[in-house]
């Protein structure tokens, strides 16, 4: 039986998540987040592209949001060369949006199961002004996601792969090596100078977040957890206030 032909003119459908899609996903939080973060006096740490561009616009405004909406204009235009036009249709945001609203309740409610259980108290104060935190949560999402879960867990998980394969001892590792890697994800936020206080309750949170967005990044891919990511820190900034 001969294979169905693709109309001419058109993509076939993706399905499932690649660098290709996640790139085109997140686009919109890093152009976002990029022309906001500039009029506040931090940025997330994570973040190593900001002070480079105000450098390269020679701390002009208006060169700095030009140079950041040609970098995304670039990616646009790449995409779009190498056929991954669909990536932006309006369908593919919803979806993930809606995926990572799912996300972001079951997180929650993962660290208040882990929190009770622990005995421990409520979860902590993230007060800020709505701009602040609305950019914030933007760079806490595409930058720490991209951090921990791309470099350190996706890097981890392809050398256990590599070493152990797919077997008992493999998933063992890399359960433990998830594990790990959340806990450096809470820990991450109790350091450097703009740190939170240490407090046992925050870090157990924090760490069994960093559990359920690695297993998002694990399953789904970058796309999702990133927007999972931007929408539990919108919902808790916010929604503390």
């Amino acid at each position: 039986m001969s294979e169905p032909e693709t109309p001419e003119g058109s993509e076939p459908e993706e399905k499932g998540s690649n660098a290709w899609t996640d790139l085109g996903l997140t686009l919109p939080i890093f152009v976002a987040y990029h022309l906001g973060v500039v009029f506040l006096p931090v940025r997330n740490a994570a973040d190593p592209v900001t002070s480079e561009l105000k450098a390269l616009a020679n701390q002009s405004l208006p060169l700095y949001a030009s140079l950041t909406v040609a970098i995304g204009g670039v990616f646009v235009l790449v995409l779009s060369l190498l056929g991954r036009g669909k990536t932006f249709a309006a369908t593919r945001f919803l979806w993930v949006g809606a995926e990572g609203v799912v996300y972001a309740i079951a997180m929650r409610m993962f660290g208040a199961w882990v929190i009770g259980n622990l005995t421990l108290g409520p979860d902590d104060d993230l007060a800020s002004g709505p701009f602040g935190s609305i950019v914030m949560s933007f760079g806490a999402g595409f930058y720490e996601e991209l951090l921990f879960r791309v470099l350190l867990f996706g890097v981890g998980a392809w050398i256990v792969k590599i070493m152990l394969g797919r077997g008992p001892t493999g998933l063992a590792v890399l359960a433990g090596w998830a594990l790990a890697e959340s806990v450096a994800f809470s820990a991450w936020h109790h350091v450097g100078p703009l740190s939170d206080a240490f407090d046992t309750q925050v870090f157990v949170y924090r760490a069994a977040c960093g559990l359920v967005l690695t297993a998002i990044y694990a399953w789904r891919g970058f796309a999702p957890a990133v927007w999972t990511h931007v929408l539990y820190d919108l919902w808790a900034m916010l929604g503390s206030g």
